[in-house]
């Protein structure tokens, strides 16, 4: 089983800006894919804001997913070619399902996606830049709703039991200097922080949570991360108890960083937890 990472780095704290949102006059929306003719892409403005990502490695105690949002876990894998997709999906997928079933206590784990990052190679099919957007992958309404997608014919049994859904990131070459990638304690962000931001794609429409200022916010980042680290965020959680619901993250510029830093290479996993838990009737739409 992993464990959280130990890894003796001293902890280097960033200042630097985050992009997030601007003015906000109508309801949210991106299209995924190239907009209709006449259509913007989207209405989403952004305004840099200055912040201080502080280093995760001198926290303690070490950040849980459950009150944090966020964890750093050692990642062993028998993928030899992150960029071979049927690779990851055949060898990668089974290890993440494991990894974040040992870690958290689910009982089923699904992984049903994975993106790529690589700036110098966005010419290739599949290929995405880091984010350099403040957000949060899910909301209260689009994570039920990927639960049905997913797994419709089990989803009105499922939807009275607690789930999550857990993004897990990993560098593919290190250490990552260019681009690191900052996460928000979930505890520092209110309700109001968050608004929705419909994203549209060809054959459904889905929502993420783009992130207003707030100087509460609490960043962090995981200094000169190594391919056999893996950092796990939590997307959605189900159970409004108290444990992180919603984590929102962004890669950001060092400005420390050497100007020939290699670009950042990652990979990142989105996997479906599912507990035996009940929640509450009322919280079955939540």
């Amino acid at each position: 089983m992993s464990t959280v990472s130990n890894q003796m780095v001293m902890p280097r704290d960033v200042t630097t800006s985050l992009n997030y949102l601007g003015e906000v006059n109508k309801p949210l929306f991106t299209y995924a894919y190239e907009s209709p003719p006449g259509h913007p892409k989207t209405n989403v403005t952004l305004k840099p804001r200055p912040v201080v990502v502080h280093d995760a490695r001198g926290l303690n105690p070490t950040p849980t997913v459950d009150r944090e949002g966020f964890a750093l876990v050692r990642q062993r894998t028998r993928v030899e070619n992150f960029y071979d997709h049927d690779q990851v999906r055949e060898v990668y997928y089974p290890e993440c399902e494991r990894l974040l079933s040992d870690l958290t206590g689910a009982s089923r784990v699904v992984v049903f996606d994975h993106i790529v990052r690589n700036a110098a190679r966005t010419n290739q099919k599949g290929i995405k830049m880091p984010a350099n957007a403040v957000h949060n992958d899910y909301t209260a309404s689009s994570g039920p709703q990927r639960l049905r997608d997913l797994l419709p014919a089990e989803a009105a049994e499922l939807l009275r039991h607690r789930f999550a859904i857990i993004n897990l990131w990993r560098p593919l070459r290190g250490p990552v200097l260019d681009s690191p990638l900052g996460v928000c304690d979930a505890r520092s962000i209110t309700p109001g922080d968050l608004v929705p931001n419909a994203r549209i794609y060809p054959d459904r429409r889905g929502e993420i949570q783009a992130v207003k200022f707030n100087w509460a916010h609490r960043w962090y980042y995981f200094s000169a991360m190594e391919p056999e680290e893996a950092l796990l965020l939590k997307c959605y959680d189900s159970a409004d108890d108290g444990r992180a619901r919603f984590t929102a993250h962004s890669a950001f510029v060092d400005p420390t960083a050497p100007p020939d830093s290699a670009p950042r290479e990652s990979i990142e996993t989105r996997g479906l937890l599912l507990f035996k838990e009940t929640q509450p009737a009322d919280g079955l739409n939540s």
